[in-house]
C-alpha cells in the first residue's frame, strides 16, 4: 500500500493547536536524527509560543496532518530548544539545499522533503527535487499535492553537507563517495558551490589516491581554486600520488609565485617527469602526453611482456600499447595487451607485434594526434621525440577528449539528461 505522504512546507507555520482546537502556538520546524535508520526519525518539533522557540517531543503529538498539529499533552514544556549532535531541521538546514545525490552521483534542491507514518513512527522517506514543490507554494489551492515518481528520491541515497548544519556534527561518509567513480565526485565538486565542494573533497581525502584520481577529473578552474587553498606541502603530497602528466596540469594552475616551491618538494622521480612535460606547449602531444609506459627490446618473450604488464604502475590506460625496441633504442613495433594474453607466452614478442604504423612527435598538434587517432582506429600513440626518433610518451584517446571538448562538457550534458 503507498504511503501517505506529507509536506515538509505544509507543516512549518502550521497552528499548533490543543486537543478541543485551541490555539497555542505555530510549528516553526521539524526535528529528525541521522545516522541510526535508512529514514531518519521525526524526534520532534520546534514551536514558537509567546514569542519563544520551544522543542515539543514527538510523543506529545496527536496529530500531525498538513496546515494543524494537535498537542496531546496536559502542558507545554518551556525548554529552550537547543539542537543535539545528529540532529536536523529540516526547513532550516534542508529546505531549498542542495543535497548529494548518491544514486548516479548528482546535486539535487529540496524544494521539498516528505514524511510518513511507518508502523507509527513518523519519518522522512525522500525528497521532491522537481519543480512542483515551488508552483504548488506560489499557487496555493491550483495545484494538488501528487508527486512525480522521477521526482521523489529516497532518503537512502542522500546526503546532505555539514556546512548547512554546523552544529550537528555531521560529515559526509568517505564509504559512501566511495562507491562512485572519480568523474563522479568530481561532477558533484564542479556543480557545487566551493564550500559545499571542500566538503567532498575532505571526505575522499580518507583516500589518498581516491582524492588524486578525482583531481585528476576536475577542470582547471577548479583545480586551482581547491589547490591554491592548500599549503605547499598538502599540495605537493596530492601531486606525488597523480598520474605525471595531470600533476603537470595541476602545478600550472598553481599561483605563479608558488609552483618552484610546490616543485621542489615532490619526490624525485615525480619531479623530474613533471619537469619534462612543463617544458611542452601544453596544446602539443608532449603538453598531454603520459611518460609512463612500457618498453622491451626485441629479444623479450610475451611471458615477459605480461610481467611488465602485472608489475607496471603506470595508469591502465597508458598500457593499451607496449613499444618493442631495437638495440639501440629505436621503436621498431608495437603490441596490445589483447594480442599478448592470446599468445604463446613462449614466443618472441616481435612475432605478435604489428608495426610502427602510426605514431606523433612531441610538437604535433592535438589536432594532428586526433587525426592519427582516428585515422588508424586507436585508442593510444606512441609520442616520439624529433631529434632522437625515442618513445618518449604516450597520448590515450581521453587525453585528447579532455582537451578538445568544451570546458564544462560534462555538465552540459549532466544537465541535458535531467531535462529528458
Amino acid at each position: 500500500m503507498a504511503l501517505e505522504l506529507t509536506h515538509v512546507s505544509s507543516l512549518v507555520r502550521a497552528p499548533l493547536v490543543d486537543r478541543d482546537g485551541g490555539r497555542i502556538g505555530r510549528v516553526v520546524d521539524v526535528i529528525v536524527r541521522v545516522g541510526t535508520a535508512a529514514h531518519p526519525p521525526i524526534t520532534g518539533l520546534i514551536v514558537r509560543i509567546g514569542g519563544r522557540e520551544l522543542f515539543v517531543k514527538i510523543a506529545k503529538i496527536a496529530q500531525l496532518s498538513p496546515n494543524r498539529v494537535v498537542f496531546a499533552a496536559e502542558r507545554v514544556d518551556l525548554r529552550k530548544f537547543e539542537r543535539r549532535p545528529g540532529e536536523l531541521l529540516l526547513a532550516k538546514d534542508l529546505m531549498a539545499r542542495h543535497l548529494i545525490n548518491l544514486v548516479g552521483g548528482r546535486l539535487i534542491t529540496a524544494n521539498e522533503i516528505e514524511l510518513a507514518q511507518v508502523d507509527g513512527t513518523w519519518e522522512v522517506v525522500g525528497v521532491d527535487a522537481g519543480r512542483r514543490p515551488l508552483l504548488r507554494r506560489l499557487l496555493p489551492g491550483r495545484l494538488s499535492s501528487h508527486i512525480h515518481p522521477k521526482a521523489l528520491v529516497d532518503w537512502e541515497s542522500i546526503e546532505p553537507f555539514v556546512g548547512h548544519v554546523p552544529s550537528a556534527r555531521l560529515r559526509i561518509p568517505y564509504r559512501k563517495l566511495a562507491k562512485l567513480h572519480p568523474a563522479q565526485i568530481a561532477d558533484l565538486v564542479e556543480a557545487a558551490s566551493h564550500e559545499e565542494g571542500e566538503e567532498i573533497i575532505e571526505a575522499v581525502g580518507a583516500d589518498r589516491e581516491l582524492e588524486a584520481d578525482v583531481f585528476e577529473e576536475l577542470d582547471v578552474e577548479h583545480q586551482a581554486e581547491f589547490v591554491n587553498s592548500r599549503s605547499d606541502v598538502e599540495a605537493a603530497r596530492l601531486m606525488s600520488r597523480m598520474a605525471p602528466d595531470e600533476a603537470a596540469d595541476l602545478i600550472a594552475a598553481v599561483d605563479q609565485e608558488r609552483r618552484m616551491a610546490v616543485l621542489e618538494l615532490l619526490p624525485a622521480p615525480q619531479r623530474q617527469k613533471v619537469r619534462n612535460l612543463l617544458s611542452y606547449h601544453p596544446d602539443t602531444a608532449g603538453g598531454v602526453m603520459s611518460p609512463d609506459f612500457i618498453v622491451l627490446p626485441e629479444t623479450a618473450n610475451v611471458a615477459d611482456a605480461l610481467d611488465a604488464i602485472r608489475t607496471s604502475s603506470a595508469a591502465h590506460e597508458s598500457l593499451q600499447l607496449i613499444f618493442v625496441v631495437d638495440a639501440g633504442g629505436l621503436p621498431v613495433g608495437q603490441v596490445t595487451p589483447v594480442a599478448l594474453i592470446r599468445a604463446n607466452p613462449a614466443s618472441l614478442i616481435t612475432t605478435v607485434q604489428r608495426p610502427n604504423a602510426a605514431k606523433v612527435y612531441v610538437d604535433n598538434d592535438l589536432d594532428q594526434v586526433a587525426r592519427k587517432l582516428s585515422d588508424f582506429n586507436l585508442m593510444a600513440i606512441p609520442v616520439l621525440d624529433r631529434a632522437t626518433k625515442m618513445v618518449v610518451g604516450v597520448v590515450t584517446i581521453d587525453d585528447v577528449i579532455d582537451v578538445l571538448l568544451p570546458q564544462g562538457w560534462r555538465r552540459d550534458l549532466a544537465s541535458d539528461e535531467d531535462q529528458a
